[in-house]
């Protein structure tokens, strides 16, 4: 198959969407399809140019620097598509390049897919204006994007509900990004203690993504400065960039953590597996996931987790099993986190339980799933052929 990827962000930026993109991407390519990516241009960073990507003109976010809008608009695209002979077009946004793709979906007559990574609606607290207008508006444009589609692809059943109960009426269906279960083979545990001069004694909790928030980060910290009462030895790690990392050191600042906390910053995939092998427990504290993608990362690396249960993170983590979920209350978040490493053989049964059910989960597995999706639309576009009339 041949099929383009429409997306309103992709590398150097990181981000969940971009993860998934990447992961689909290499295992369509390990079973022989062919796939084009379209994406924004990013001004202000340098990177290699990469054949079958095709970026678009953008300027950089006003708040977010890293961030790029692009800009829907060639002249080449029509060409581009014919040229790459696409059979499916499958949009990861409902806004810009995703729209730009459902435009040449339909003037093309190509089956439009869309994956419905984000929950918009959670994102309101970016625009300046009155919040329960604005979500109500993500919600119709979410709808009615999902109603131009022949499929929209849900990350988890949550969403999947989400979905139906605000109208939307295509098919859906539910495909996880899977988990890479080969990268975390080249990690060194060692590397996350010696780069940050955590202690060996240390009991390392370990939160990967965006510092914004959405991902309730602020609890985090209050449910961590709980918990290193209880067992001082604990330290934490944020590994991630974002809008809200000034106001979380300051807060840290407040609560007497500095020394118990690192900020990482943004890390380069190669490093940022290192964190996951060289910590002792997963915390994820955001209440607004579709899917919880690095809960699957976390777990491959036997990491137990600690999450509160909200959308995607209750499908991600096994209660009692993998992980333990918890009620958004900061008291409980830090008695779970405590539970689980004060009680040396639930922590080792659920590390063992953390890397089998990621195992499960399998990016190739995920791909497999979505290329079935595809040869079904591609099916049902195909003229059923005229039956032969004996003579």
């Amino acid at each position: 198959m041949r099929i383009g990827f429409f997306t309103d962000s992709y590398r150097p930026y990181t981000s969940g969407v971009v993860r998934s993109i990447d992961l689909f991407t290499r295992e369509f390519k390990r079973r022989g399809h062919t796939v084009y990516i379209f994406g924004p241009s990013y001004p202000l960073t340098r990177y290699p140019k990469e054949d079958n990507i095709f970026r678009f003109a953008s300027i950089p976010a006003p708040t977010m620097p890293d961030f790029a809008i692009p800009i829907p608009l060639s002249a080449q695209l029509g060409a581009t598509i014919r040229r790459c002979n696409l059979e499916i077009i499958h949009v990861h946004s409902p806004f810009l390049l995703g729209r730009l793709g459902a435009a040449a979906a339909q003037q093309h007559g190509l089956p439009l897919v869309f994956t419905f990574h984000t929950l918009y609606e959670h994102y309101a607290h970016y625009l300046p204006v009155a919040q329960q207008a604005v979500r109500l508006l993500a919600q119709a444009v979410a709808r009615d994007f999902c109603n131009r589609c022949q499929l929209v692809v849900a990350p988890s059943g949550p969403v999947e509900s989400y979905l139906a109960e605000i109208g939307v009426n295509v098919p859906v269906a539910v495909i996880p990004t899977g988990n890479d279960l080969e990268e975390l083979k080249k990690a060194d545990p060692g590397w996350l203690r010696d780069n940050y001069r955590i202690g060996p004694q240390a009991r390392v909790l370990l939160f990967v993504g965006r510092l914004g928030k959405e991902k309730n980060l602020l609890f985090l910290l209050q449910a961590f400065y709980l918990a290193q009462q209880a067992s001082p030895e604990l330290a934490l790690v944020i590994a991630g960039g974002g809008p809200q990392e000034e106001q979380l050191r300051s807060r840290c600042r407040t609560l007497g953590l500095e020394s118990k906390v690192t900020f990482t910053g943004l890390l380069p995939r190669r490093q940022l597996i290192h964190c996951y092998a060289g910590a002792d427990l997963f915390v994820f504290p955001s209440v607004t996931e579709t899917q919880g993608l690095v809960i699957g990362e976390a777990k491959s690396a036997a990491l137990p987790v600690v999450a509160i249960n909200a959308t995607g993170s209750a499908e991600m983590v096994l209660h009692g099993e993998d992980g333990l979920l918890t009620e958004e209350s900061p008291e409980r978040f830090a008695a779970a986190v405590i539970k689980l490493l004060q009680d040396r053989p639930l922590y080792e049964r659920m590390s063992r339980c953390a890397r089998h059910n990621a195992a499960a989960l399998s990016a190739g597995a995920a791909a497999e799933k979505m290329i079935d999706r595809y040869a079904e639309l591609l099916e049902i576009r195909r003229p059923s052929p005229i039956p032969h009339q004996p003579i």
